[in-house]
């Protein structure tokens, strides 16, 4: 079954650190592009992160740059995405999704909606209080 697992959500406090990791099932992440999204209640999802399949090209959005980092591990047919020093506005379910696609550079992935890509998942919670 083709499938997205998000994990690594959870309690935080404020200028704590979490790794999100979103896994592949069922297929392999080399030559998809991958995007980290997030929802907080009553907001508009909003794309955080994503990053290119082929240049490892990598775009963040203002209200993370500088604090969060995507990567990738083909081998490992992970994506993950480090956020350090939250803020509770962080706080949000956030989703992973892919799509296949060999473009290089991201000018052309950061402004896809989640429902452009091909697979996307369940989503994992990250609270950042005190």
């Amino acid at each position: 079954q083709v499938q997205l697992v998000e994990s690594g959500g959870g309690l935080v406090q404020p200028g704590g650190s979490l790794r999100l990791s979103c896994a592949a099932a069922g297929f392999t992440l080399n030559g998809y592009a991958i995007g980290w999204f997030r929802q907080a209640p009553g907001k508009k999802r909003e794309g955080v992160s994503c990053i290119s399949s082929s240049d490892g090209s990598t775009y963040y959005a203002d209200s993370v740059k500088g604090r969060f980092t995507i990567s990738r591990d083909n081998a490992e047919n992970t994506v993950y995405l480090q956020m350090n020093s939250l803020k509770p506005e962080d706080t949000a379910v956030y989703n992973c999704a892919a799509v296949e696609d060999p473009r290089s550079g991201v000018s052309w992935l950061y402004i896809m909606g989640i429902y452009e890509y091909d697979y996307w998942g369940q989503g994992t919670q990250v609270t950042v209080s005190s």
